[in-house]
């Protein structure tokens, strides 16, 4: 059984990780709602009990309610997911200000950073929703694998060593193991910045660069990623973990990543609004990689030249070729000049 004290969950956001994580609860003997900002879908998760837009052929448990209503779905949670995609997440919390009235624990599940203030999710919900324990729980976990029993290791991580624990105690089953940390930052930006680097990825199968070169991108990636995490408050070994780049390699490898698919049809010669159209899901990628570079970014003097091009032939019309030929012809360094730095 989960920890005794959780008695009733709260999880926002009705995707496929989402309703994965509140049937995750509720197999661990948790009464779960789950929440969906549109009527019309809570009343079909209610009919159908699945949720066949975003997960198709996963029955409901019995102990999973469905609500599009924040005050209905708030009474008597003692325990709160969110798992909105970043964009959405701001708005979502303003929601439920007063539904929420309480200090229960938040779960942030959402990964990415916020395009207007460069804000990552916790930050959103610190914000909005005010000061109260708060974990991240992230790593790589595709929610079609998880949902099916596959098994998956996560890390809850909050400065909150308690709340870490009780969230770990709350997830954990033979197919779900969580492990916990400290570093909520690090495993925040672990999550968003990996998105970045699969779309790198994704362009580079589009491109049939082989595997020589996807391999570089991960690992050059993953420097860039621990490079900008060292930089901005997080443990530099965070990312060569589950959080980094266990998630990178799932994101940048997977049949499931949409960020990979979106940077695969961008290299075979789509542009982005094309791809965006014929997508029913979010690719967290593209707004992260927007979010670096806009006008809050705080890239500064980090060299970032993967997560440089990815953004130059998303937003500024660059042929990926000419992104790959870029990228190779940069002046030549040692493998670890700089590794957290702001050179290499």
């Amino acid at each position: 059984m989960a920890d005794p004290g959780i008695q009733r969950a709260l999880v926002l956001g009705d995707g496929g990780w989402g309703t994965t994580l509140a049937i995750l609860l509720c197999k661990r003997g948790v009464s779960t709602v789950l929440w969906s900002a549109f009527p019309e879908q809570a009343a079909e998760l209610r009919k159908d009990r699945e949720n066949v837009r975003f997960l198709p052929g996963v029955p409901f448990p019995e102990n999973l309610e469905c609500s599009a209503d924040p005050f209905v779905a708030a009474e008597g949670v003692d325990f709160v997911v969110c798992a909105v995609p970043t964009q959405f997440v701001r708005g979502v919390a303003e929601k439920f200000e007063d539904a929420l009235k309480g200090t229960q624990p938040i779960v942030s599940a959402s990964k990415g950073l916020e395009i207007e203030t460069f804000k990552r999710p916790s930050q959103i919900l610190y914000q909005v929703l005010g000061d109260r324990p708060l974990c991240v729980l992230t790593g790589p976990s595709h929610a079609e694998e998880v949902a099916r029993g596959l098994p998956t290791t996560v890390v809850a991580a909050s400065e909150d060593e308690a709340l870490a624990r009780v969230t770990q105690a709350a997830f954990t089953s033979d197919a779900f193991r969580v492990y916990t940390s400290t570093d909520r930052i690090g495993a925040e930006l672990g999550g968003a910045l990996k998105n970045v680097i699969a779309l790198a990825a994704g362009i580079s199968d589009g491109l049939e660069l082989g595997d020589n070169a996807k391999s570089a991108l991960l690992t050059r990636g993953m420097i860039e990623m621990a490079r900008f995490g060292a930089e901005h408050g997080a443990r530099p070994s965070t990312f060569f973990g589950l959080t980094g780049v266990g998630d990178l390699i799932t994101t940048c490898c997977s049949q499931h990543s949409r960020n990979r698919r979106v940077g695969e049809e961008i290299g075979r010669g789509k542009t982005l609004e094309e791809v965006l159209a014929e997508m029913n899901m979010v690719a967290e990628g593209v707004w992260t990689t927007k979010a670096l570079f806009g006008p809050e970014g705080e890239t500064g003097t980090i060299s970032m030249p993967i997560a440089e091009q990815v953004h130059a032939v998303l937003f500024e019309g660059k042929d990926a070729r000419e992104a790959v030929l870029d990228l190779m012809r940069r002046e030549p360094t040692g493998e670890m000049d700089g590794l957290f730095g702001d050179t290499a």
